[in-house]
């Protein structure tokens, strides 16, 4: 499994926790395991490879600091989505910028432009191809106009504390 296709994974579980009540931790605990991932690879090619330890900490830590800081990314989503109202950003691409925004401003070890190209390609495969072109501008603008943390990483908790793998 590619670091793109564990970030995908984060940004679906993200979109779940949007509709839920239930914790980050909560959810990994239900959803990142074997039996899930054979059940719904079966139909889902994304969901065909188990992550390994190094791919499930990158998910729980995506996860959960989406989780934790939802409202300063939502925050960061509104000031730049001009012309938008929040409500009206589809869910799924409110989920790939949260979790583009928290590596942005979290994780040091994923460069910016990177972060950036892979919402925008993640953008394009689940929604309409103009909504690619709106995501690279608020994630664009967002990059050029906040002050961004050098030396902010997750808390070293976070870094490798992914649910274990169930038998």
């Amino acid at each position: 499994m590619t670091r793109s296709n564990a970030r995908e994974l984060a940004v679906h579980f993200v979109f779940e926790l949007g509709f839920s009540k239930q914790t980050a931790d909560e959810l990994l605990a239900e959803a990142l395991k074997r039996p899930v991932f054979e059940l719904i690879g079966q139909e889902e090619p994304l969901y065909a490879e188990f992550p390994n330890a190094e791919q499930r900490a990158y998910i729980a830590s995506l996860v959960r600091g989406v989780h934790d800081h939802g409202p300063e990314l939502d925050g960061y989503i509104s000031k730049y989505a001009i012309g938008w109202n929040f409500s009206r950003i589809p869910r799924v691409v409110v989920a790939i910028l949260r979790v583009c925004m928290y590596e942005i401003l979290y994780m040091q070890d994923v460069p910016n432009a990177a972060a950036i190209n892979e919402a925008v390609e993640l953008t394009k495969h689940y929604e309409e191809p103009e909504l690619a072109s709106f995501v690279n501008g608020i994630l664009g603008s967002f990059v050029r106009a906040e002050p961004l943390p050098e030396d902010v990483l997750p808390a070293p908790e976070t870094l490798f504390d992914a649910p274990e793998e169930e038998k």
